[in-house]
Order: structure tokens, then sequence, then C-alpha cells
């Protein structure tokens, strides 16, 4: 008996997901703590791209106000 091709392709992404949920499941158990991190961090803004200071903020001593 032979199963159709879609059929095949179902049963095999099926198991790539169980591996995957398995893995994911060992990582969760084995350190909760970084689990917690590694999701907050994909959900965090990336830093905001640095500004150049204007001319207003060039560096002057005390003294020469």
């Amino acid at each position: 008996m032979s199963l159709p091709p879609i059929a095949t392709l179902l049963i095999i992404a099926g198991a790539v997901l169980a591996f995957v949920v398995l893995v994911g499941l060992v990582l969760v158990l084995r350190d909760p703590g970084a689990a917690r991190r590694r999701i907050e961090s994909a959900f965090r803004r990336p830093p905001r791209p640095p500004k150049t200071a204007g001319d207003e903020q060039y560096y002057r001593p005390y003294w020469s106000r």
C-alpha cells in the first residue's frame, strides 16, 4: 500500500513539528529563566540609532562662557 504524496508530506511535516516542540520543551525545562529572557528579547524594541550633536552642543570650557 502506497501513500499519496500529500499524505507523505503531511506525515513528514508533523514529525518535524513534533521534533521542534520537543526541543523547545527541553530547552524550557532545562533553564526556565533563559527561556523567559529569549522570549522577552524577541519582543524588545531595538535601541534607537545615535544622533549627532548639533552646533549648540559643542563642548565649551566653563571659563569661556
